[in-house]
């Protein structure tokens, strides 16, 4: 029987890729865009293309009805992946502009994977994957707003991961560093003449988005998915940094080298 995925952020990069080879190996890949356009290129593509804007309760609510109805109540998977980020000092930013941050990356995931819970309980083996980022497991200068809301994933990844234990739902996170994608070019920034950028040495350890596929089968396909699945280098350095080195030194480091993310 084929197996239903819903994909959020499909329009390009890592959600992109990740359509495309579900697609090939068989599910039926559920492909959730903000724009129309790319909801309607999504269709021509061979994938069922669903319209989300995360920002927008309304459209989360209907997205989900859309997708419980398409499945017939019984979802296998949910790949929590669209995001963007919000760059800036902290004192650069306003209220709004953190709200937009979290409206995105995770008040729009916990409202859609609550509302897909149901369906995801149906399949027996529901999985849940969230994409993460390096900056949820450290914090740099200038990127405090997008960090704070991938910390926030994860604790919130944690806590449904237990509260599921006994439900069949297994959850899991994909944390990636560097990789190749539009992210960067869609950051928004709090000081426009002063962009926060990423520092040279990140071309070194940058990835293509093809990187995160074997991850992404593992957490669907495997008997026993893994909590966590840095992707990159910097991924795999930064949490043995954090758990290793004082908080002091950890600081001067990526004080001078911001790490890169998504």
């Amino acid at each position: 029987m084929q197996k239903n995925i819903l994909i959020t952020g499909c329009s390009s990069g890592i959600g992109a890729v990740a359509a495309g080879d579900l697609l090939s190996r068989g599910y039926r890949v559920l492909a959730a865009c903000r724009k129309p356009e790319d909801v309607s290129r999504m269709n021509q593509l061979g994938y069922t293309g669903i319209l989300l804007d995360l920002d927008d309760p309304q459209s989360v609510g209907a997205a989900a009805s859309e997708i419980t109805e398409l499945c017939n109540g019984t979802l296998h998977g949910l790949f929590n992946n669209a995001g963007f980020g919000v760059y800036g000092p902290l004192s650069t930013l306003s209220r709004r502009q953190l709200e937009q941050q979290f409206a995105t990356n995770f008040f729009g995931v916990h409202q859609l994977t609550m509302l897909l819970l149901p369906a995801l309980q149906a399949s027996g083996q529901g999985r849940i994957i969230n994409t993460s980022s390096v900056m949820g497991l450290i914090s740099t200068p200038g990127r405090g707003a997008y960090a704070a809301s991938k910390y926030a994933l994860e604790a919130w990844s944690d806590a449904l991961r237990m509260e599921m234990k006994h439900s069949g739902i297994r959850v899991s996170l994909i944390e990636p560093g560097p990789i190749s994608t539009r992210f960067t070019g869609n950051v928004l920034q709090g000081e426009a003449d002063r962009p926060v950028t990423n520092p040279g040495i990140a071309a070194r350890f940058t990835l293509p988005p093809r990187a995160i596929l074997p991850k992404l089968r593992h957490a669907l396909e495997s008997r026993y998915p893994r909590q966590r699945y840095p992707v990159t280098v910097v991924t795999h350095v930064m949490s043995l940094a954090r758990r290793l080195l004082p908080g002091v030194i950890l600081d001067r480091i990526l004080s001078t080298h911001s790490a890169p993310d998504k």
